[in-house]
């Protein structure tokens, strides 16, 4: 019988249960991080249990470290989380990706860097951004604190199998035009819950044309369209990536198995979407989630429900405005979504030679330690720092008001993170997502400009 991609992996992990209601899933790779791991440990205390794969679990810091004196913890609780995790690694002989060593850094980073992240594999993450790692054709999704502590202590997952969504992408992407735009159009075509209780599997010529940066990206935010899972067939593309990573040793024995995953010619899809996206302008979303956005050139919409009211409200925004005529004040280039090393490299072609607009704060943090170094390497590090950007220590950063990374109320801030809710990133913060390259053409110009005019 024709199986889908998502079809495959799922079946192949399936321990007990029948098809439509929950059945249990053996989980490949666990990693955690210190926000949602301190109770699911306690957890095991408490009931006097072990870890049941301490090799199949990893650990990092991200969500509330400082990047910019990164050992100077101020908050008295993001510190706890912090040196609880560290004990509890210890304790329970987990490894970390440490404050200030060379691997760590934001969770969905961490494990394909490191080649933790495989085809084929399950992976989960007390994180809804999980479906990153659906980009290699692993299953991979965010899981609550409870479900930690399963998984701590079991090694597997009760799960109620999802529909398949095929989303097909046709089309070049014109210069200026970028992966986040894909999925921010997606998202704003059909809404944050699309998705819901879907697996979306990306596909089309488009998609097999991403780096597997790119494909990060359209997976990481699948979560903004409802939907739990986000997957792409693994091809060359994957298969390069991964080779010679630290952990991927076994590439030699397994990329035969990692070629068959593909859905079948005939692989039966409950839904499916189409979208070319030859014309696709550069993204900017105006409102208080990822739907809430436009295309670059087009006028922010009428009123049409007390939620578009609301959120014209908070952001300070009227309909038939444009992207342009935002008042921005930050500029924040970072996120799991969008601080990788391509992501750097293609913003720092924008910014080289030129200064950061006067009203502007504009901050770069790398995703992890390794894009940080590498980034260095290539003296990015010096094209912005002399542009005007503050250049950072890695971290979730200024994604989430978690952390010393604040935007100060009422500011409006061009953002390449994945949410745009209020209060997201500090307390009355006005967060507008867009492409790396839409963020360092907006801090160079001091307002959002087309940067398809910058890159061509």
């Amino acid at each position: 019988m024709a199986q889908t991609l998502f079809d495959k992996v799922w079946n192949k992990h399936v321990l007990t249960g029948k098809e439509g209601e929950p059945q249990l899933l053996y989980i490949d790779l666990h990693l955690i991080h210190e926000v949602t791991s301190p109770q699911a440990f306690e957890g095991l205390r408490l009931q006097k249990r072990q870890l049941r794969r301490p090799d199949l679990t990893f650990a990092t810091l991200d969500h509330n470290v400082p990047t910019i004196d990164i050992f100077n913890i101020r908050d008295e609780i993001a510190n706890k989380q912090i040196t609880t995790l560290q004990k509890n690694a210890k304790d329970f002989g987990v490894h970390i990706f440490d404050m200030g060593s060379d691997e760590q850094g934001i969770v969905h980073m961490v494990g394909p860097e490191t080649g933790l992240t495989q085809p084929g594999k399950t992976i989960v993450c007390g994180d809804s951004h999980t479906a990153t790692h659906g980009a290699f054709g692993a299953i991979a999704f965010g899981i609550g604190t409870s479900e930690v502590e399963h998984v701590f202590a079991t090694q597997t997952l009760w799960q109620t199998k999802p529909k398949n969504l095929k989303i097909e992408i046709s089309g070049k992407l014109q210069p200026g035009v970028y992966a986040k735009d894909i999925i921010l159009h997606l998202i704003n075509q059909y809404g944050v819950d699309f998705g819901t209780g879907y697996a979306l599997e990306f596909t089309g010529e488009t998609i097999q044309s991403l780096s597997m940066e790119g494909r990060m990206t359209i997976c990481n935010m699948a979560i903004e369209g409802g939907a739990k899972y986000g997957i792409i067939q693994p091809d060359e593309t994957t298969f390069e990536y991964i080779k010679g990573r630290p952990y991927a040793q076994n590439f030699n024995q397994s990329i035969g198995e990692w070629q068959k995953l593909y859905s079948d010619e005939n692989a039966h899809f409950d839904k499916v979407i189409t979208l070319d996206v030859t014309n696709l302008e550069p993204q900017v979303t105006w409102g208080t989630n990822p739907e809430m956005g436009v295309n670059f050139s087009s006028p922010f919409p009428e009123i049409q429900n007390i939620n578009d009211e609301r959120a014209y409200n908070y952001m300070g925004l009227k309909p038939g405005q444009k992207a342009e005529d935002i008042d921005l004040g930050y500029v924040f280039l970072g996120s799991c979504t969008n601080a990788r090393l391509s992501d750097l490299i293609e913003a720092s072609h924008i910014v080289k030679g030129k200064k950061v607009h006067p009203k502007i704060t504009a901050i770069v943090v790398p995703g992890s330690r390794t894009v940080k170094k590498e980034a260095e390497s290539l003296g990015l590090d010096k094209v912005f720092k002399e542009a005007g950007f503050e250049w950072r220590e890695p971290g979730c950063s200024m994604c989430l008001g978690m952390n010393p990374d604040q935007v100060p109320e009422g500011v409006h801030c061009a953002s390449t993170s994945n949410r745009n809710f209020e209060g997201r990133q500090g307390k009355g913060a006005r967060t507008h997502l867009v492409s790396p390259a839409m963020a360092a053409a907006a801090a160079i110009n001091g307002k959002f400009v087309d940067v398809r005019k910058v890159v061509v």
